[in-house]
Protein backbone atom coordinates (compact mmCIF):
# COMPACT_ATOMS: atom_id res chain seq x y z
CA UNK A 1 0.00 0.00 0.00
CA UNK A 2 1.92 3.73 -1.43
CA UNK A 3 0.92 6.07 1.28
CA UNK A 4 1.92 9.39 1.02
CA UNK A 5 3.82 10.66 4.67
CA UNK A 6 4.46 14.16 5.28
CA UNK A 7 6.94 15.66 7.78
CA UNK A 8 7.57 16.89 10.64
CA UNK A 9 9.81 18.69 12.94
CA UNK A 10 10.14 15.66 14.44
CA UNK A 11 10.95 12.94 11.53
CA UNK A 12 13.08 16.02 9.61
CA UNK A 13 16.87 14.10 9.28
CA UNK A 14 18.84 17.33 9.33
CA UNK A 15 22.48 17.17 8.09
CA UNK A 16 25.30 19.04 8.38
CA UNK A 17 27.09 20.66 4.95
CA UNK A 18 29.92 22.48 4.26
CA UNK A 19 30.68 24.73 1.33
CA UNK A 20 33.78 26.64 0.42
CA UNK A 21 32.64 30.01 -1.19
CA UNK A 22 36.12 30.33 -3.07
CA UNK A 23 35.93 31.44 -6.86
CA UNK A 24 31.86 31.10 -6.49
CA UNK A 25 29.18 33.30 -8.31
CA UNK A 26 28.03 34.37 -5.66
CA UNK A 27 23.96 34.80 -6.95
CA UNK A 28 24.14 30.84 -8.17
CA UNK A 29 25.80 30.13 -4.28
CA UNK A 30 23.13 31.70 -2.90
CA UNK A 31 19.89 30.02 -4.67
CA UNK A 32 21.82 26.22 -4.16
CA UNK A 33 22.49 27.09 -0.33
CA UNK A 34 18.58 28.23 -0.29
CA UNK A 35 17.45 25.64 -1.99
CA UNK A 36 19.38 23.07 0.56
CA UNK A 37 17.93 25.60 3.91
CA UNK A 38 14.57 24.99 2.36
CA UNK A 39 14.89 21.21 2.08
CA UNK A 40 13.83 21.29 -1.58
CA UNK A 41 16.40 18.59 -2.91
CA UNK A 42 15.20 16.35 -0.40
CA UNK A 43 12.30 13.76 -1.29
CA UNK A 44 10.86 14.44 2.00
CA UNK A 45 10.19 18.01 1.42
CA UNK A 46 7.02 19.68 2.80
CA UNK A 47 6.65 23.78 2.30
CA UNK A 48 4.93 24.08 5.85
CA UNK A 49 8.17 22.31 7.55
CA UNK A 50 11.34 23.15 7.98
CA UNK A 51 12.95 20.06 6.64
CA UNK A 52 16.36 21.47 5.29
CA UNK A 53 19.84 21.03 6.33
CA UNK A 54 22.46 23.07 8.24
CA UNK A 55 25.09 24.62 6.05
CA UNK A 56 28.54 26.22 6.77
CA UNK A 57 29.93 28.21 4.48
CA UNK A 58 33.67 29.44 4.79
CA UNK A 59 35.95 31.70 2.60
CA UNK A 60 33.23 34.48 1.89
CA UNK A 61 35.50 36.83 1.39
CA UNK A 62 36.81 34.90 -1.95
CA UNK A 63 32.93 34.98 -3.68
CA UNK A 64 33.12 36.27 -6.78
CA UNK A 65 30.31 38.49 -8.99
CA UNK A 66 30.32 38.63 -12.79
CA UNK A 67 30.11 41.85 -14.98
CA UNK A 68 30.42 44.99 -13.67
CA UNK A 69 28.42 44.10 -10.05
CA UNK A 70 31.87 44.65 -8.28
CA UNK A 71 31.70 48.51 -9.76
CA UNK A 72 28.20 49.19 -9.56
CA UNK A 73 25.98 47.22 -6.86
CA UNK A 74 24.91 48.90 -3.86
CA UNK A 75 23.43 47.64 -0.41
CA UNK A 76 20.94 50.21 0.31
CA UNK A 77 18.65 50.32 3.37
CA UNK A 78 16.57 53.10 5.85
CA UNK A 79 16.76 54.07 8.86
CA UNK A 80 13.24 55.25 9.14
CA UNK A 81 14.36 58.85 9.64
CA UNK A 82 13.85 61.60 7.63
CA UNK A 83 17.13 61.76 4.93
CA UNK A 84 17.83 58.40 6.03
CA UNK A 85 18.40 56.45 3.28
CA UNK A 86 22.24 54.39 3.64
CA UNK A 87 23.81 53.30 0.42
CA UNK A 88 26.88 50.76 0.72
CA UNK A 89 29.03 50.18 -2.18
CA UNK A 90 29.84 46.54 -2.51
CA UNK A 91 33.56 46.50 -2.17
CA UNK A 92 32.66 48.15 0.99
CA UNK A 93 31.11 45.76 2.36
CA UNK A 94 33.35 43.29 0.60
CA UNK A 95 36.22 44.62 2.87
CA UNK A 96 34.53 45.16 6.02
CA UNK A 97 31.65 42.59 6.53
CA UNK A 98 32.43 40.02 3.63
CA UNK A 99 30.07 37.43 5.31
CA UNK A 100 27.09 39.49 4.68
CA UNK A 101 27.29 39.67 1.34
CA UNK A 102 26.55 35.80 1.42
CA UNK A 103 23.74 36.36 4.26
CA UNK A 104 21.92 38.76 2.21
CA UNK A 105 22.10 37.29 -0.48
CA UNK A 106 20.48 34.00 1.02
CA UNK A 107 18.00 35.98 3.41
CA UNK A 108 16.72 37.21 0.39
CA UNK A 109 15.81 34.17 -1.67
CA UNK A 110 13.85 32.45 1.45
CA UNK A 111 10.59 33.24 2.24
CA UNK A 112 9.79 36.34 4.31
CA UNK A 113 7.86 34.70 7.41
CA UNK A 114 8.80 32.92 10.94
CA UNK A 115 9.74 29.31 8.70
CA UNK A 116 11.68 31.41 6.66
CA UNK A 117 13.38 33.16 9.84
CA UNK A 118 13.91 29.59 11.00
CA UNK A 119 15.55 28.24 7.59
CA UNK A 120 18.16 31.26 7.66
CA UNK A 121 19.11 30.82 11.33
CA UNK A 122 20.67 27.30 9.95
CA UNK A 123 22.94 29.17 7.81
CA UNK A 124 26.72 29.77 9.34
CA UNK A 125 29.05 31.94 7.39
CA UNK A 126 32.78 32.66 7.80
CA UNK A 127 35.15 34.64 6.16
CA UNK A 128 38.09 32.39 6.06
CA UNK A 129 38.99 28.83 6.30
CA UNK A 130 38.46 27.72 9.92
CA UNK A 131 34.83 27.30 11.24
CA UNK A 132 33.84 26.20 14.72
CA UNK A 133 31.23 23.61 14.00
CA UNK A 134 34.04 20.62 13.58
CA UNK A 135 32.09 18.44 16.08
CA UNK A 136 29.14 18.40 14.35
CA UNK A 137 31.17 16.41 10.95
CA UNK A 138 29.54 18.75 8.31
CA UNK A 139 30.08 16.97 4.89
CA UNK A 140 32.13 18.95 2.41
CA UNK A 141 30.22 19.20 -0.89
CA UNK A 142 31.00 21.38 -3.92
CA UNK A 143 29.06 23.09 -6.13
CA UNK A 144 29.04 23.17 -10.23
Amino acid sequence: MNCTTHANAATADRKWLHISAKDQVLGRLAARVAQILMGKHKPTYTPHVDTGDFVVITEASLVKVTGRKAEQKEYIHHTTWIGGLVRRPYKEVQAKHPTEIIELAVRRMLPKTKLGRAMFSKLKVYAATDHPHGAQQPVTITLS
